[in-house]
C-alpha cells in the first residue's frame, strides 16, 4: 500500500490525549510508560489529564506529541499498515524520524526535550512573536516581512498552504508586519498564543547549541525515505537529515513543497497521525488528490482499519 504518514507539530496538542489509546492497546500504553520512565516526569498523566496550561509549555508539548504520535503509528504497524513515506511539521518531523527507523524512539525523547528546553531558554533571552498571514501570496508575505524588519527581525516561518504563511520574530517586527499585510488586503492576520520566535533568526543561538545535542545521537539508515522541512524534498541520507534538523530551528517549514513532493512521488492517501485535524486541512488545500485519514484514537483507527479492509 501506498501510504504517507504524516505527523502534526505543536499547536495541536490537548488535554486527554492518547488517554483512550493507552487504555485500549497495551502497545501504547508501554509507549507512554516509556516516556514517562525515560523523562522521569508522569508525561502520561500530564496528556491524560493535565491543565492545558500546563501541556501547552514548550518543554512538554513537544514530547507529548512524539508520544502521542509514535504510539498511534505503533499500533498501524501492528495492524500491519506501513508507510511508503514519512513527514512531519515542524515538531512532527521527529515523530517521522522514529517511524521511519532513523533514530530510536527512547533516543528521539531525550533529544526533543532537549530541543524543547533550548527553544524556551532562548525564548526568554530573546523574546518573539508569531502570526498567520491568511490570504496573501507567498511573495507578497516575503516582501511586507523585508519592508518591516526595520523594526527587528521577522520572516516566514512556516509555508503551510496557498494563501497561508506563518510569519515569526521579534514582537515589534511582527505587528508592523501585521499592519502592512492588513493594507495589502490579507483575509485575516491571527497572533499565535507562542512565546517562541520558531523558524526565525531569533533561534540562532539555540542552532547553535542544539547542533552539540544532534551530533550526540545515534542515528540509522531510515527504512523509507523523510519529507524535510527545510528542503521540501526526500531524503534518507543521515548526513542531510541532521543538517536540515539544526537549520529547521531557523528556517521555515516548506510544508505546501513536502506535500508537493509526495504527490511526486505517486502517493495519493496519507493518515494523520495525532491530535486534531490540522495536517488534513492543510494538505486539501494544497494537493486535494491527496486523501488524508486523521487518526488520533480508538475510534479513528478502527474507521481506518475498517476502511483499507474494505478496499
Amino acid at each position: 500500500m501506498n501510504l504517507a504518514f504524516l505527523f502534526p507539530g505543536q499547536g495541536s496538542q490537548k488535554t486527554g490525549m492518547g488517554s483512550a489509546l493507552a487504555g485500549q492497546y497495551p502497545s501504547g500504553a508501554k509507549i507512554f510508560q516509556t516516556a514517562d520512565n525515560i523523562l522521569g516526569i508522569p508525561l502520561s498523566k500530564l496528556c491524560f489529564e493535565g491543565s492545558a496550561e500546563e501541556l501547552d509549555e514548550t518543554r512538554n508539548a513537544q514530547p507529548a506529541l512524539l508520544v502521542v504520535s509514535v504510539a498511534l503509528a505503533q499500533v498501524l504497524k501492528e495492524n500491519g499498515i506501513s508507510p511508503s513515506i514519512t513527514a512531519g511539521h515542524s515538531l512532527g518531523e521527529y515523530s517521522a524520524l522514529v517511524v521511519s527507523g532513523a533514530i530510536k524512539f527512547e533516543e528521539c525523547l531525550h533529544l526533543v526535550r532537549r530541543r524543547a528546553e533550548i527553544m524556551a531558554l532562548s525564548s526568554r533571552n530573546k523574546p518573539g512573536s508569531m502570526a498567520a498571514v491568511l490570504g496573501l501570496k507567498d511573495k507578497k508575505v516575503e516582501e511586507i516581512c523585508r519592508n518591516a524588519s526595520g523594526e527587528g527581525i521577522v520572516e516566514p516561518a512556516n509555508y503551510n498552504c496557498p494563501g497561508q504563511v506563518v510569519i515569526s520574530g521579534e514582537t515589534k517586527a511582527v505587528a508592523r508586519a501585521a499592519e502592512l499585510a492588513k493594507q495589502e488586503g490579507a483575509k485575516r492576520v491571527l497572533p499565535l498564543k507562542v512565546s517562541v520566535a520558531s523558524h526565525s533568526q531569533l533561534m540562532r543561538d539555540a542552532a547553535q547549541e542544539y547542533s552539540r545535542e544532534i551530533e550526540k545521537a545515534t542515528w540509522n539508515m531510515p527504512d523509507v525515505p523523510i519529507v524535510m522541512n527545510v528542503t521540501g524534498e526526500t531524503t534518507t541520507d543521515i548526513v542531510e537529515i541532521k543538517r536540515c534538523l539544526v537549520q529547521q530551528l531557523t528556517r521555515p517549514v516548506r510544508w505546501t513543497e513536502c506535500v508537493a513532493t509526495i504527490v511526486k512521488s505517486g502517493i495519493r492517501q496519507a493518515v494523520e497521525l495525532g491530535p486534531g485535524k490540522v495536517l488534513t486541512g492543510l494538505v486539501a488545500r494544497c494537493s486535494p488528490e491527496i486523501k488524508v485519514y486523521p487518526v488520533s484514537d480508538p475510534d479513528s483507527i478502527n474507521d481506518f482499519l475498517q476502511l483499507k479492509g474494505s478496499n
